[in-house]
């Protein structure tokens, strides 16, 4: 791709969004693994208590085997859950293994909604985020509908903050050079591909 940070961010999200749709089954499950074994053992997925992930979709980077690997840690696992209203509004809830799921309107499936079961954003430890495009510096390009920076729209207005941590995950086909960031977009610490880490300076 050629200088892929200078396109708009419409054209610059279609083009990664194929390339990561493009990927074989095959590849997309030697992706997964990679990840895993970059993540897994990693002092921050250890000692993390509360941890968000979501259901891999169009193409995403497949993180289930953490979640699993959470689940079987006795640790609290969450899955992002769409608000019916307002309908821009996106909450975590904790998720069981086994647990039924539905599609949501984006047919991304969630669980059906437990308010009981919900976790404030500022009290999760860790947050692993889906993605279209990254950059090592923290930039994040997101699919567009900004559930995410809405979400986490608070820790812009905190000067020094600890929780919840934000990790990208992404197939390394999804790095650009530099990523224009917008006012709202919320800087990660870094980004975990299925080939390394790519720390936010």
């Amino acid at each position: 791709m050629t200088e892929p940070a200078l396109l708009p961010r419409p054209q610059l999200r279609r083009l990664l969004r194929q390339a990561r749709r493009a990927l074989t089954p095959a590849q997309q499950r030697e992706a997964a693994h990679g990840l895993y074994r970059q993540l897994a053992q990693h002092p921050l997925f250890r000692r993390a208590r509360h941890i968000a992930l979501y259901l891999p979709n169009d193409g995403e980077i497949d993180p289930r085997l953490l979640l699993r690997a959470a689940q079987r840690r006795g640790k609290s696992t969450y899955l992002p859950v769409l608000s019916p209203w307002p309908r821009t509004k996106m909450v975590f809830q904790r998720i069981r293994p086994g647990e039924k799921l539905r599609p949501n309107r984006f047919r991304i499936l969630e669980p059906h909604v437990s308010i009981a079961r919900q976790r404030k954003v500022w009290a999760l430890d860790l947050v692993l985020l889906p993605l279209v495009g990254f950059d090592d510096a923290g930039g994040r390009l997101g699919m567009g509908g900004g559930f995410y920076d809405r979400s986490l729209a608070y820790l812009a207005r905190r000067k020094q903050w600890r929780k919840p941590t934000l990790l990208g995950l992404a197939h390394e086909c999804q790095k650009v050079e530099r990523l224009a960031q917008a006012s709202w977009d919320v800087p990660l610490q870094g980004t975990v591909s299925d080939k390394r880490w790519y720390v936010a300076r």
